[in-house]
């Protein structure tokens, strides 16, 4: 704007006028700074090529089930990550997950019989009462 004498009532007008014309110019930098945040952030700096993960020994070696579990999961021997994978089947298929709180695991006659009578067992908890049934 230029620098001019408010003497009268209509450069306070033109002022006023102007006020709103500035108000939309902030809400035009923030139209654009969206865009400027989606620009392509540099590619970090190049990795050596990993070597194949190798699986820990002690979760593929196959273990036998109990005679309790094996109602759940099925007799023939199996790792430890495929007696949980099946576990948590079992529980999917029978709706057994409490609906308040997912990490809490209603046990049905099956599974009361795995987790020692105990008619409800936090995830974590789960997986260590399934492996004191693991040969």
């Amino acid at each position: 704007m230029a620098t001019a004498k408010k003497t009268t009532a209509a450069p306070a007008k033109k002022a006023a006028a102007a006020k709103p014309a500035a108000a939309a110019k902030p809400a035009a930098k923030k139209a654009a700074a969206p865009a400027k945040a989606a620009a392509p952030k540099a590619a970090p700096a190049a990795k050596k090529p990993a070597a194949a993960r190798k699986p820990n020994a002690a979760f593929m070696k196959e273990m036998t089930p109990s005679a309790t579990l094996a109602e759940v999961v099925g007799a023939k021997p199996l790792p430890r990550t495929e007696v949980t994978k099946k576990v948590w089947e079992y529980i999917k298929k029978q709706n057994l997950q409490d609906a308040a709180n997912k990490r809490m695991i209603n046990a049905d006659d099956k599974l009361k019989a795995v987790f020692g009578g105990k008619a409800q067992v936090s995830m974590f908890e789960m997986t260590k009462l399934i492996s004191d049934h693991l040969k």
